[in-house]
Parts: C-alpha cells; sequence; structure tokens
C-alpha cells in the first residue's frame, strides 16, 4: 500500500506543472495594439487603438475611444475576450 501511495503522489506532482501553466495562461491576458477585441457574447468590439498604462484595452465605438478595463479581459482560444457585452462597453464612455 505504501508503495501504490508514493507512485500516486509522484503522478500527482507530476501533473502540477501543467495545471500551473495552464491556468496562467488563460488568466494573463497580454492586451497589444491592433488585436482584436470581442465582448462575451462573441461579437467583434473592435481592434485594440491603444494600451493604456494600467493594460488596459482602448478601441474606438462609435467614434468615440473607450476603455475596456484589464480585469475584464482574457485570452481564450487565441481571441482577446472581455467578460462585458457591446451595450456595457458601449456605456463605459
Amino acid at each position: 500500500m505504501k508503495k501504490f501511495n508514493v507512485i500516486f503522489m509522484l503522478g500527482v506532482l507530476a501533473m502540477l506543472p501543467v495545471v500551473r501553466a495552464q491556468t496562467a495562461t488563460e488568466a494573463a491576458a497580454v492586451v497589444t495594439k491592433g488585436v482584436m477585441l470581442f465582448s462575451a457574447d462573441g461579437s467583434r468590439l473592435g481592434a485594440v487603438y491603444r494600451v493604456a498604462d494600467d493594460g488596459s484595452a482602448q478601441i474606438i465605438i462609435d467614434t468615440k475611444l473607450v476603455t475596456v478595463p484589464v480585469a475584464t479581459i482574457a485570452t481564450k482560444e487565441g481571441k482577446l475576450i472581455t467578460t462585458l457585452k457591446k451595450a456595457q462597453v458601449i456605456s463605459l464612455r
């Protein structure tokens, strides 16, 4: 039984770096100028016009510059996505 516990623990420890790497990539969004920003419902909001000092994305919607807070932005499947819907982003003006 002790051998099984040791083998099991080694297996668990071997998986930890993989789990940490996946959560780090999904959580940390690097906002880059020119990258398309998508809303929570999947619609295109616009390309990032400028990146603020705090990492927030600034996009142009309806000829207005809107700052989308970095706390709402994540990278999922290679796309830059905000947790806000388009109407919520427009109201940030």
